[in-house]
């Protein structure tokens, strides 16, 4: 599955269903770009465990990385998503991942071009906390 933003190929996952609540929609899935970092429901997710990997090293694994990559999907508004956000944040800290490394290595890779300002967002984030 490509992105629409800037078509470059995503990566799919599944989505559990107390998390749902934090995709538009109820679809099963979602699918995150790894160069712009939008993310998109998505129907058909896959059976398998989703591979991260392309979004490098500084992406967390296991039970973080779904609730991470939620989150980065909320980031374009943190005021109409601020609950959301929050909630998503403790799941990552529950998880064993701080999230905000997280944010602040996907900012520093040069081969993400992020719409959202992540050194931003990160910013107000700790504030969020």
């Amino acid at each position: 599955m490509d992105c629409p933003e800037c078509g470059h190929e995503t990566v799919v996952f599944a989505v559990d269903p107390e998390l749902r609540e934090y995709l538009p929609g109820d679809d099963p899935g979602a699918s995150l770009c790894p160069r712009c970092l939008s993310v998109r429901p998505a129907v058909e997710p896959p059976a398998s465990e989703p591979d991260f990997s392309p979004l490098g090293d500084a992406f967390p694994d296991g039970g973080a990385a779904v609730p991470m990559a939620l989150l980065l999907g909320l980031l374009s508004s943190l005021a109409l998503y601020r609950d959301e956000i929050a909630a998503l944040l403790e799941r990552v800290e529950r998880a064993g991942t701080d999230p905000l490394l997280v944010i602040d290595r996907l900012d520093a890779d040069p081969g993400i071009e992020s719409e959202v300002d992540l050194g931003r967002r990160r910013h107000q984030l700790e504030q969020l906390l």
